[in-house]
């Protein structure tokens, strides 16, 4: 059995489910734009460069989640989806998972984002597992603080670590385990798996990968053939 792990953020999606989940608020008039476009366009750039304060951003992120009931951040989040989630799904990113899942794999999308916003995307790839940063929740409703290790750099190892333990397994346990990722941010858990994939790669990870000879694979380019997608060697 494989075990195929996806980031999600600019690798499944052709953009960031973080910042536009903030951008959505900001149209709806829930966060004011003056304070928050700013903020959150610098968080995007520094995750981008490599240099996000993890802590920081959850602050800003997950604070606005405290601010109202689960009820109505849930209906926000179906137009959320509607809006600008669909229209940034990668059709072949979605066909790759496909292929893994008809091939038996043990699958999750491994994501820094947080659950909230990134479970019904995860849900909408038809995977069932998601390994995200897990906002507090208390009596059903979000405190504002992150749960627990956040699912970024290095927690990303740690975290799947966990859910294989959690399950009975652990990683010899699978003939091959391949990650698919765009971002500098994953090269711990990019490192950690027999297959590192990388995809629409930014420059360091591209760097990276040529280096080491990962394959680099576009899942934006008008030639991928979605019947045809074939998974990544690396040997």
């Amino acid at each position: 059995m494989d075990l195929a792990l996806f980031d999600l953020d600019n690798t499944l999606l052709a953009g960031d489910s973080d910042f536009e989940w903030a951008q959505f608020l900001i149209e709806r008039g829930v966060l004011d734009r003056e304070l928050y476009e700013a903020r959150n366009a610098e968080f995007l750039d520094q995750y981008r460069r490599g240099v996000l304060d993890i802590h920081a951003f959850l602050d800003f992120q997950l604070k606005p989640l405290s601010r109202h009931s689960r009820r109505q951040l849930d209906d926000w989040h179906r137009a959320f989806m509607r809006s600008r989630i669909l229209p940034i799904i990668n059709e072949a990113g979605r066909a790759l998972v496909r292929r893994h899942l008809e091939e038996g794999a043990l699958a999750a999308i491994v994501t820094a984002t947080n659950s909230f916003v990134t479970a019904p995307i995860c849900a909408h790839f038809g995977v069932s597992h998601l390994i995200a940063t897990e906002p507090e929740s208390i009596a059903g409703r979000f405190t504002g603080r992150v749960a627990g290790l956040p699912s970024f750099r290095e927690g990303k190892v740690t975290r799947v670590e966990q859910w294989l333990a959690g399950r009975g397994r652990k990683w010899s346990d699978f003939d091959r385990s391949f990650f698919y990722s765009d971002s500098l941010n994953d090269l711990a858990l990019l490192a950690r798996v027999s297959r590192p994939v990388a995809v629409d790669p930014d420059e360091t990870l591209a760097a990276h990968a040529k280096a080491r000879g990962w394959p680099i694979l576009s899942l934006r380019e008008p030639h991928v053939s979605l019947g045809t997608l074939e998974l990544p060697h690396h040997e």
